[in-house]
């Protein structure tokens, strides 16, 4: 099979080829403008130098010899009885060089005629005016000898110059690309030097603000989101092997203790701890689902629901299960536009993030602000500093001793954000009310978009 030519070897080719291309074509233009411009400028001469052999006939100046044709012109003046009145000295003693019906108005044609060297080709101007002796007709000419000259040097001169240029500018493309390739494959080469043990490694820039260097930058950044994701990907495993190895000892340690001791083992003992660490295991591997699915993008069935109904029926469900006082008084109406599963796993982990971190109670406060549907989630626990507002948020993300009580696998906040951002929503941490405790909004938008 032939191998393909390179880039560069294609692009010197094809630029060269549509290089030269447009050369010939400005060469041809260039060429037949030329031609134009000599033969008008001829024209012009001639039409004058017609219009003066007329004067000269109607007022009898006319002289025999006519010397104003130059070495490349021809002039003759010709009676009613055909015979020459007046000629060039190339025309002199011959007969009229044509028979054509002339008129008052100039007109031109292209016809040999004799000169001293035999013939010549020449462009003639004629006219017939009045004369001495009746009408008589005049012709002026040039030979189009030195027009043809002149497009045949410059002709040369082109096809000796477009060569050259061609191949100048072969050599130069050539150079130009391979200097900018060289800084692509150096980019190819450090990026494929690479590997999972070396991510931390970047391009080396050449300070160069162009796209070349414009690249280097684009792959430094995916670079550094590979870097991320590899590391976000080695955390979580380290984390929920973390969280895993826990519930898994203390079963093993259960049933280690139930098969060495089975006289004295307690069955409800047994049983509760045996599905308590069961039990964490299914809430972390659940977790991880939620993850799983926020991280592939998977699509949603947004609806119109009222938010303040699912926050009143959560609220329920945590008085059952939580000795903290959970405030519902400021719950008013608030229509949200998004998946109901995902608002109430939302609303769910907000409520046991705030009951484990409580110390009395909790206050939910629903409302309608423009087009969002508001949450507040506070407690009257040690509150979130400042600097970690943002941190609570990254996955098995546990903050200081204060709020570390009952916080789980540290999942909970993290997977809101993602369920609140995927409805078109943001969950964030806010100033705390009374100046103390652990305050996080919740906005979801009330209407479709567009709607």
């Amino acid at each position: 099979m032939t191998r393909r030519l390179g880039l560069r070897v294609r692009v010197t080719l094809w630029g060269t080829v549509a290089v030269t291309a447009l050369l010939l074509l400005a060469a041809v233009l260039l060429v037949r403008t030329l031609e134009g411009r000599l033969t008008d400028a001829s024209d012009e001469v001639s039409r004058a130098r017609l219009a003066g052999l007329l004067a000269q006939a109607r007022s009898g100046d006319l002289a025999p010899s006519l010397t104003d044709a130059g070495d490349n012109g021809i002039e003759q003046v010709v009676g009613p009885s055909g015979s020459v009145l007046a000629a060039s000295p190339n025309a002199a003693g011959r007969p009229p060089i044509a028979h054509l019906a002339a008129g008052p108005r100039p007109r031109t044609s292209t016809f040999v005629a004799p000169d001293d060297a035999g013939t010549d080709t020449y462009r003639v101007w004629y006219a017939t005016g009045p004369g001495r002796g009746g009408s008589v007709t005049a012709y002026v000419g040039d030979s189009l000898e030195s027009v043809g000259e002149a497009s045949h040097a410059l002709r040369r001169s082109l096809q000796v110059g477009i060569p050259a240029v061609a191949v100048l500018l072969a050599v130069v493309i050539w150079w130009l690309l391979g200097r900018a390739l060289s800084r692509l494959d150096r980019i190819r080469a450090e990026v494929d030097g690479i590997s999972e043990e070396t991510l931390d490694s970047r391009v080396a820039g050449d300070g160069v603000d162009d796209e070349v260097g414009r690249l280097a930058a684009t792959m430094n950044a995916m670079l550094a989101r590979v870097e991320g994701s590899v590391r976000r990907q080695r955390d979580l495993v380290a984390d929920v092997s973390h969280d895993l190895q826990s519930p898994l000892g203390a079963q093993r340690v259960a049933l280690e203790l139930a098969l060495d001791r089975p006289d004295a083992v307690d069955a409800d003992r047994l049983r509760s701890e045996v599905l308590g660490a069961t039990a964490e295991m299914e809430a972390l591997v659940r977790d991880l689902l939620v993850l799983a699915s926020l991280d592939s993008g998977a699509a949603t069935r947004p609806v119109l629901l009222d938010l303040d109904a699912l926050v009143l029926e959560e609220a329920v469900r945590t008085r059952t299960t939580s000795a903290a006082r959970v405030d519902t008084s400021r719950v008013s109406g608030a229509p949200a536009y998004a998946d109901p599963g995902d608002v109430r796993r939302i609303v769910r982990n907000l409520l046991d993030n705030a009951v484990a971190h409580a110390a009395t109670a909790v206050r939910l406060t629903v409302r309608s602000e423009g087009a969002w549907a508001v949450l507040d989630v506070a407690d009257d626990g040690p509150g979130i500093a400042s600097e970690e507002w943002e941190r609570v948020f990254d996955r098995f993300y546990r903050a200081d001793a204060a709020r570390t009580h009952g916080s789980g696998s540290g999942l909970g906040l993290p997977i809101a954000r993602g369920l609140a951002e995927r409805s078109g929503g943001r969950l964030v941490v806010a100033p705390a009310e009374d100046g103390a405790g652990g305050h996080l909004r919740l906005a979801l938008p009330s209407a479709a978009p567009g709607g």
